[in-house]
């Protein structure tokens, strides 16, 4: 029971800290609402599952058997958060108005499935915290379900959080102010996750 109880408290603060998911979630649920982020949402969680499949399959070998895989992904990932950003921080209209140009499943699960961050934290997590069962197999299967019902939670909360903040920014002009602020605050979190 330790070991499930350290497992879920790592990948909370590794999931839920600041970085282009959560920060992606929060500025996509100020914009557009929890509602109409749900389908961004349900992308997040399948590029996930995407992730930790192949983190758990050994992508670590991969990326160190191969440096320039890792440059490649890494590039790609960035170019393609940059856009999210750019979609977020150039949302207009009111919520109604917006909903049908929220960020889509594909751009959800995109954006995850080249997450710098997603990958560094679950090479962190398999390498560290695997739930020992006897099995390796069955032991990666639920370090992986574990770590996926966590996301699930943490990444919900980052999209409400951001959807509370719309009755506080209820006006257009304060509005696009939270979606500059959400934006600028992914960009860094890029840059971050990059860098380290």
């Amino acid at each position: 029971m330790e070991a499930v109880i350290s497992l879920v408290l790592t990948t909370a603060l590794l999931l839920g800290s600041p970085g282009p998911a959560p920060l992606a979630l929060a500025g996509v649920g100020a914009s557009f609402g929890f509602k109409g982020g749900m389908r961004f949402l349900s992308g997040i969680l399948a590029g996930l599952l995407v992730v930790i499949f192949a983190v758990a399959t050994g992508l670590g070998t991969l990326f160190t058997t191969y440096p320039m895989a890792k440059s490649v992904c890494q590039f790609v990932g960035v170019a393609y958060l940059l856009y999210v950003a750019y979609k977020i921080a150039s949302a207009q209209g009111s919520i109604a108005e917006r909903e049908g140009s929220a960020p889509s499943f594909k751009d959800g699960f995109i954006l995850n499935l080249i997450n710098p961050k997603a990958y560094a934290a679950f090479l962190a997590i398999f390498a560290n915290n695997l739930l020992v069962l006897g099995d390796p197999l069955l032991s990666a299967i639920m370090t992986g379900v574990v770590c996926f019902a966590v996301a699930v939670i943490v990444d919900g909360l980052w999209m409400a959080i951001g959807g509370s903040l719309q009755t506080i920014f209820a006006t257009p002009a304060q509005a696009k102010k939270l979606r500059l602020v959400c934006s600028a605050a992914l960009l860094v979190s890029v840059i971050g996750a990059v860098t380290l």
